[in-house]
């Protein structure tokens, strides 16, 4: 099921997990989603987890063949794991979290019926509170993401031709990034955001309004996936914003740069430099103890001040966030926005995304994901940041 070299990463992960249990009182934990399984053992496989409130968990697996490994058992369905527990003296949890926000109503309803349990919690906050700090193995996967990550961008403006569409200019990134090691998969939780890879959009395309939370919107190439490049061709005069998900270890990091075809206008010039002093000034600011919505609030009055507030975060419709959570999800805690109530903590990993987009040119800004540690935050996504021709 997992290698020995593991077992120590997991066995942090289970108690992080097992202390939430156990200050709700609860008996154990059912998981079931492809992200926690893999937070859970290492991999993704069909079936379940029941971690107990101490102890080992148990690994019943459907799918694949030939999982070994200690509390290793197949099943054909879940009614088996009540079916074990009993069989092997384990009282039935009297409270028992499930994952409420991730499985469907008939899962739900089926999982009670087989335990019975007096009280459901929400497992799904659970788990998510639990991989919102990162232990030192997950930064290092997080690190090494991000070294590919800047990779890809340094090849981004040798893949440009005169003439492409935003569409074939994507096509040549995407390549790059597969070549370079990328998983191609790009986890977003939740059932009303959706992405392909990451995004590229170009001049008008910029101020499209997406139906998906994001920084920028995008008309996309069909009603089906409405979001990023539309095939529209590349001019001089505009910018064409990269936001690119990198996902090389299983652990995600964010990254955004600008480019342009020829010059563009000044407003622009004006807007990805404000955009640059909003990075640096949070980043100063971002210290463990520090109030997101705090953070949020930096960003927001230095784009006031600017002048350039109807063109933060988009323009026909903007976001309400400058910066997001990152690990196996593209959208963990903490969240940078107006409302949140994260604080930051040591090994927390977000990516900082501050952004505009002008009107008739495109978007502008940078993205950059961060690791906290003690002293700061620690950039994992190191590249340049000016404006780069692609010309």
């Amino acid at each position: 099921m997992y290698t020995a070299q593991l077992l120590p990463e997991l066995q942090l992960r289970w108690e992080k997990m097992q202390t939430a249990i156990q200050a709700a009182g609860a008996d154990a934990l059912l998981i079931s989603t492809n992200v926690n399984l893999y937070y859970a053992s290492g991999r993704v496989f069909m079936g379940y987890i029941y971690l107990p409130a101490s102890g080992a968990p148990y690994f019943f697996v459907k799918r694949p063949v030939g999982l070994n490994g200690e509390r290793v058992v197949y099943i054909r369905k879940p009614e088996q794991i009540a079916e074990y527990l009993t069989e092997h003296g384990i009282a039935m949890p009297k409270t028992l979290f499930l994952e409420t926000d991730s499985v469907s109503y008939n899962e739900y309803i089926r999982l009670t019926h087989i335990f019975s349990p007096e009280q459901v919690l929400n497992g799904t906050a659970l788990i998510r509170t639990a991989r919102t700090t990162k232990t030192d193995y997950e930064l290092n996967l997080i690190r090494k993401s991000g070294q590919q990550h800047a990779a890809l961008y340094r090849r981004v403006p040798s893949v440009y031709q005169e003439g492409m569409t935003d569409l074939e200019f994507s096509i040549e990134i995407e390549r790059q990034a597969r070549l370079l090691g990328s998983l191609g998969i790009f986890r977003v939780f939740g059932p009303t955001m959706e992405i392909f890879m990451g995004s590229v959009v170009s001049g008008e395309n910029a101020d499209t309004p997406s139906p998906y939370d994001f920084g920028l919107g995008g008309e996309g190439l069909d009603p089906s996936l409405p979001v990023g490049c539309n095939g529209s061709i590349i001019k001089p005069g505009m910018t064409v914003l990269v936001d690119m998900g990198g996902n090389f270890t299983g652990y995600m990091t964010d990254m955004s740069r600008t480019y342009s075809r020829g010059n563009i206008d000044d407003l622009a010039l004006k807007a990805h430099q404000t955009a640059l002093e909003i990075q640096e000034t949070v980043i100063a600011a971002a210290l463990p103890g520090t109030a997101a919505a705090d953070l949020y609030r930096i960003g927001t009055e230095i784009a006031a001040k600017a002048g350039l507030e109807a063109y933060f975060m988009g323009h026909h419709q903007q976001a309400g966030f400058i910066g997001h959570g990152v690990g196996i999800e593209i959208n963990e805690a903490p969240v940078i926005a107006p409302r949140s109530k994260d604080i930051l903590k040591p090994g927390m990993v977000f990516a900082l995304e501050p952004k505009f987009v002008i009107p008739h040119v495109g978007a502008v800004g940078v993205e950059n994901t961060f690791i906290v540690t003690e002293s700061g935050c620690e950039k994992v996504t190191p590249g340049r940041e000016d404006i780069i021709s692609l010309t």
